[in-house]
């Protein structure tokens, strides 16, 4: 079993991108800036890949902030994407890293079938992607509309989204995820605590329907990411019940990316008793404490 925290760990971001997936801030970076904005712990959550942890935790003693390592975890309902944050996971999990192996595979396959259709239209090659990424990159769409905006195709990311990269455009393409029940089981095998991502960004009426989130309870699932920048208004006091009729905590998180995004690291946040019952939930790894 991990030990318990000594002291509490103060208000957290609990959703942080770097480098290694889709941000723009190396991990090291990211716990100074962390620092300048007045949190006490962040979560360093990269998409399918703990690459990132070693910097990271390596920047606590310097920054003063901790570190609690997470991941992303990629999974698929159907057509739609759900992702899952795993928190203090074993990184060293068999299943897991076979699974976040698989994920990464498929990602680069989907995306490079991806730049093959839009080479057809516009000037972009693979080449191109390549260079918006750094060694041990998670390569996905964010690259893509980074490579599309050094071409000079789109002004930004986000017009890339909106445009070329939107899913009506005729130039998307899938990628293997496993299912969310199998993600919370994966999550709670490696010795982690799960949490929807996000839920409420399609609004009210697509929020995930309450049997579908009973099973995900049922498997492990601990917590609700209501406080986010992305989640609509309208969504947010359904979630909120939710998680009280199914006993979740509810976590803010800002989803940083650096300047892949215009979320501010910090602008929502999870409170400090919360944070302390995810640690203590937790038996895969501990927070890197400065």
């Amino acid at each position: 079993m991990v030990a318990a925290v000594p002291e509490p760990l103060g208000e957290a971001d609990l959703h942080v991108h770097s480098v290694v997936s889709d941000g723009t801030v190396a991990p090291a970076a990211l716990m100074a800036e962390a620092a300048a904005a007045g949190l006490g712990a962040i979560a360093l959550t990269d998409h399918d890949s703990t690459a990132g942890w070693a910097e990271a935790a390596a920047a606590v003693p310097d920054s003063g902030v901790a570190l609690i390592p997470g991941m992303e975890l990629s999974t698929r309902e159907g057509f739609t994407s759900v992702h899952l944050l795993g928190y203090l996971i074993d990184p060293l999990d068999d299943r897991l890293i076979a699974e976040t192996a698989r994920i990464r595979e498929s990602r680069i396959t989907r995306a490079e079938e991806i730049v093959r259709r839009i080479s057809r239209d516009y000037d972009l090659s693979w080449e191109d992607v390549l260079a918006q990424t750094v060694e041990g990159t998670t390569i996905g769409r964010p690259h893509i509309a980074d490579a599309l905006v050094a071409r000079g195709h789109v002004p930004t990311r986000s017009d890339a989204f909106a445009g070329i990269l939107h899913p009506s455009s005729g130039y998307a393409a899938p990628h293997y995820a496993p299912d969310p029940l199998t993600g919370v089981r994966l999550i709670r095998a490696a010795g982690g605590v799960p949490v929807l991502a996000h839920p409420g960004t399609r609004g009210a009426e697509r929020v995930i329907p309450d049997r579908r989130l009973g099973q995900l309870v049922d498997a492990g699932l601990f917590g609700l990411e209501v406080d986010h920048p992305e989640n609509r208004e309208d969504s947010k006091p359904r979630l909120r019940e939710l998680a009280k009729r199914f006993g979740l905590v509810v976590t803010g998180s800002s989803d940083y990316h650096g300047a892949g995004k215009p979320n501010r690291l910090g602008e929502c946040r999870t409170a400090a008793d919360v944070v302390a019952r995810i640690v203590a939930e937790a038996s895969g790894s501990a927070p890197v404490l400065p």
